[in-house]
């Protein structure tokens, strides 16, 4: 997988890159240009394919589900591997999202920073990528708290109070510690529940 960065890296003013607003992402999938389930999140106007998820990923996001539809039902959406809008040029979509709760399902619109309580990344091959720039992308937009499970190191990397476009707290748990979600009242997890160990 390319990424923005390495193109970046790319010393040559002939290549043309072209920028997509959101918008035109949308139409793209409308007019089957850009197939719906194609695999692609919006970061910085540029399309992102997104890795092929393996089987400890897969069974983490659904570990994950499981648990916090038991804990936040009733205070929360959740959302799984949809897009979230923070701008015209950004659309990721983060493994999952607790969500205010919204009586239309946000069938209207993408949820949007504000009406976000929590994302979290699973990451085995892309835990750079989410760590840097996705991380990043979150406390830019002022997402209150983020969440990184780095199947790799086997934690969880709890991020939250955005500033500056920044998180000011950070936190590394590992098995035999519990991750408190400050946003959500009583949303707490061994991290044994989340890494499956």
């Amino acid at each position: 997988m390319t990424t923005t960065a390495e193109i970046e890296k790319v010393n040559a003013p002939s290549i043309a890159r072209k920028r997509f607003r959101a918008d035109e992402v949308h139409k793209m999938m409308e007019i089957g240009i850009l197939p719906e389930a194609s695999g692609w999140e919006l970061i910085d106007g540029f399309l992102i394919e997104k890795m092929s998820i393996g089987s400890k990923h897969a069974s983490t996001v659904k570990r994950l589900n499981r648990k916090l539809s038991l804990i936040a039902e009733d205070k929360s959406i959740i959302s799984v591997q949809d897009p979230i809008h923070i701008n015209e040029y950004n659309e990721p979509e983060p493994d999952i999202a607790l969500l205010n709760l919204r009586e239309d399902f946000y069938a209207e619109s993408h949820p949007t920073p504000d009406e976000v309580l929590l994302l979290i990344e699973v990451s085995d091959s892309t835990v750079e990528y989410d760590r840097d720039v996705k991380k990043a992308l979150y406390a830019q937009a002022g997402i209150a708290e983020f969440w990184l499970v780095n199947l790799k190191e086997n934690t969880v990397e709890r991020y939250s109070s955005p500033k500056n476009g920044s998180y000011r707290l950070a936190e590394i748990l590992e098995p035999g510690e519990t991750i408190k979600a400050g946003t959500i009242e009583n949303l707490e997890l061994k991290i044994t529940e989340i890494l499956g160990s």
